[in-house]
């Protein structure tokens, strides 16, 4: 659990956000291994999932720096990171949120691999944070498996993806 955020790193704000997703993600039977708080910079977030993955950490979740603002980074400093990227999630999240808000397509969020760890950014605002976690929710716990090789799909009996007759 990686929130960016300069206020937060300062002592100058509670990181709300962060945690918030912590709670939503053990309450889903996560269990959080870290939590950080890094400033708006690029290596610095950078420097903490690429440690966390390195580690074997299979689930990152980052929060905030998805905006518009000169300091929001947190895509620049992800993306080269990733393996594959998920288009699908981000595209999901900016959906989902627009059922609450039209600012919701200013939101640079996004989601990948690397290696078998998933990452996904979410805003750094509890309320997108929670919408976000609850948006994902059905699909994560399948995205890991699939991400560690266990991609055995279907019903028993089903060959290659077709039913057998």
């Amino acid at each position: 659990m990686l929130t960016s955020s300069d206020r937060c790193s300062a002592g100058e704000a509670p990181d709300r956000s962060g945690a918030l997703a912590r709670s939503l993600l053990e309450t889903d039977g996560f269990r959080v291994e870290a939590t950080a708080v890094v400033p708006d910079e690029v290596e610095d977030i950078r420097e903490r999932v690429r440690a966390w993955a390195g580690q074997g950490v299979r689930l990152i979740v980052t929060t905030g720096g998805t905006g518009l603002g000169p300091r929001d980074v947190t895509p620049e400093a992800v993306t080269p990171l990733l393996d594959r990227e998920l288009p699908g999630y981000g595209e999901l999240l900016r959906a989902d949120g627009l059922r609450d808000t039209p600012m919701a397509v200013l939101s640079r969020s996004l989601a990948g691999s690397i290696g078998a760890t998933l990452v996904v950014v979410l805003p750094g605002s509890p309320r997108a944070v929670e919408s976000g976690l609850k948006t994902l929710r059905p699909t994560l716990s399948h995205a890991l498996d699939l991400l560690a090789g266990n991609t055995a799909h279907g019903l028993p009996g089903e060959g290659c993806g077709r039913r057998e007759r």
